[in-house]
């Protein structure tokens, strides 16, 4: 139980995906699975970030005009930005991901009138 504590951050990160990819796999609906996208995502996120947080971390700027001088440095204690970077990147794309999937459904629901996968593909087949 201590463990599971100790490590709560991921326990709710595997809790994310599994309903996010839950969502996309067994839903019908396309705005149900574009919002299990996104948690999956937010998900996918939160890992990333949980790996590259360190307790007690410096900040990665080692010049002595941003009064951080470190005289030697240990790699192990100083935070690594690259993480956090990535996943701003992540955030974009997977707004704009949303995005596509959103528009894409709406145009769907225009020609179909309906957002069900089964309705959709028995539509196409008439």
């Amino acid at each position: 139980m201590e463990n599971l504590i100790a490590n709560f951050n991921y326990v709710i990160v595997v809790i994310l995906m599994m309903i996010g990819l839950w969502s996309m796999l067994a839903q019908k609906n396309l705005i149900k699975k574009c919002i299990g996208m996104a948690i999956f995502q937010t998900g996918i996120i939160l890992f990333f970030i949980s790996i590259g947080a360190k307790d007690n971390a410096l900040i990665p700027i080692l010049t002595e005009a941003a009064n951080h001088t470190y005289p030697d440095p240990d790699i192990a204690k100083i935070a690594n930005p690259l993480t956090q970077i990535l996943m701003l990147t992540a955030i974009v794309v997977g707004v704009a991901t949303l995005g596509v999937g959103l528009a894409l459904a709406q145009k769907i629901y225009q020609q179909h009138s309906s957002f069900d996968e089964d309705e959709i593909l028995e539509n196409q087949r008439k």
